[in-house]
């Protein structure tokens, strides 16, 4: 663990335990690194012109501050509970701008899916790749976690094996094992 993440996981904990300057003294401390991932995220996205990853990011800590209870205990936790809020919040936006009232059409992910290799159709919507997540994450909640920091987080497979604390090869074989499911249940 490095110095950066010792000091992350200290702030998270005074933070978690009710200290309101922690999370001041924190943003430093992660900030950049989130709004690159949000940015990596939102690069080339079609139906999000309006969405910079600042407003993302922004939006990942508004949901944090609203929870009841904010209970993450290091910078791997925070990183993996960041990659899941910015999968939901890209999720409901898609499925507002989706809706009849507010206009139609469907948020793709083209580009990014034919970068990272993800075995996703062009028109596959962003509630069914939710759903085939939540049945990937009640059989291995580790390779839901990879393929949610590979696909929204953006993050490399060494980034992904430092975060979650595990070797580059397991990343590889997990992330081998949840493209082929995914591949199989978005079919």
């Amino acid at each position: 663990m490095t110095q950066t993440d010792t000091e992350v996981t200290r702030l998270l904990r005074q933070w978690r335990d009710g200290d309101e300057a922690s999370l001041d003294a924190l943003l430093p401390h992660v900030y950049d690194e989130l709004r690159r991932l949000a940015a990596h995220e939102l690069r080339g996205q079609h139906g999000h012109d309006t969405l910079q990853p600042t407003a993302l990011v922004n939006d990942v800590f508004v949901r944090l501050l609203g929870a009841a209870r904010v209970d993450i205990s290091n910078r791997k936790h925070l990183f993996a509970t960041a990659a899941k809020l910015m999968r939901q919040i890209l999720i409901d936006r898609a499925r507002a701008q989706s809706r009849e009232k507010r206009g139609g059409g469907h948020w793709q992910r083209a580009d990014l899916v034919e970068a990272i290799g993800l075995p996703i159709e062009e028109n596959t919507s962003l509630p069914a790749l939710d759903e085939a997540l939540r049945a990937l994450e009640a059989l291995d909640p580790r390779m839901a976690q990879i393929v949610e920091l590979r696909y929204f987080g953006g993050l490399e497979v060494s980034e992904v094996a430092h975060l979650l604390e595990v070797d580059e090869r397991t990343v590889y074989r997990d992330w081998a094992m949840a493209r082929a499911w995914l591949r199989e249940r978005l079919d």
